[in-house]
């Protein structure tokens, strides 16, 4: 009869105490984060619907709505992707050349909107005064 062996390496037991609670304390942040979204993007609607929409409010609240997003993304890059346990040097390796990639599309976006424009604006069908020489009078010697 062969004997049968349990080795700890092979045993698996698993402990709900510590990942349980960090999963449930995301799943919360994250749920607070996008119901905060979602208010604010109904309200961003509601103004746009009224008779006289604030311009500076909804730019306040696109502002808002953008960074509530980058918090969600840093929360959810810093735990289900395990970042937020890494070595900092790791971190910084993978977000200053996010930064740069940002800035990157960024500046191509400014710069091509500023192409744009210019071009739109001197591309020839803008009317052009012309000069019209003053009429010769009879008898004038050139």
């Amino acid at each position: 009869m062969a004997a049968h062996y349990s080795s700890p390496e092979i045993t698996f037991h698993p402990e709900h105490t510590g990942t349980t609670k960090r999963i449930w304390r995301t799943f919360w942040v994250l749920s607070v984060l996008t119901i905060l979204e979602l208010a604010i993007g109904l309200l961003i609607y509601n103004i746009h619907k009224g008779e006289n929409p604030n311009h500076t409010l909804v730019l306040g609240f696109k502002g808002m709505v953008c960074i509530l997003t980058l918090a969600k993304a840093y929360y959810i890059v810093s735990v289900f992707m395990h970042l937020g346990d890494e070595v900092r040097n790791l971190i910084m390796t993978i977000v200053v050349p996010l930064c740069l990639f940002i800035w990157f599309i960024a500046a191509f976006l400014w710069d091509g909107n500023s192409w744009k424009t210019l071009r739109n604006r001197y591309n020839g069908t803008t009317p052009i005064e012309k000069v019209v020489p003053a009429a010769k009078e009879k008898g004038a010697k050139d």
